[in-house]
């Protein structure tokens, strides 16, 4: 029997103790809001470990939003043709802003998975549980 992929748990938003589980109810985008599960439906992990847990994930999330800010804005200035004037201001704030309020369900959503698979030492991998 094979075990699944870390990649594949990541991108389909897996337990990070099991691979099978589902973090996430709901869409990434959609009209059934994205919720986080409490437990892992399939093995049983608490993803939430501590009270507050998932406060981390902000931090996570801030810096996820950076970078997007920082890709629009490039992508913006390369775009309209280098355009840096003063009249200009508007549509990259206009453009970043649209932006993040775009990318909001995408950070929440891996903003979370990213710190349940690589920043929580307290969640590991166990190949037992990774069989349907």
């Amino acid at each position: 029997m094979e075990k699944t992929t870390k990649l594949y748990a990541l991108v389909q938003g897996k337990c990070p103790h099991c691979r099978r589980g589902n973090i996430f109810t709901g869409t990434l985008y959609g009209f059934d809001l994205q919720r986080t599960n409490e437990i892992c439906s399939h093995c049983g992990q608490r993803y939430e470990i501590e009270p507050g847990y998932f406060y981390a994930a902000m931090y996570v999330s801030y810096a996820m939003n950076v970078m997007e800010m920082i890709a629009v804005g490039i992508a913006t200035y390369i775009f309209s043709g280098g355009n840096l004037e003063f009249d200009s201001l508007w549509m990259y704030v206009g453009v970043i802003f649209s932006g993040c309020l775009v990318l909001a369900p995408f950070n929440y959503r891996y903003s979370r998975v990213i710190l349940l698979h690589w920043l929580s030492p307290k969640i590991s991998y166990n190949a037992y549980y990774d069989r349907p």
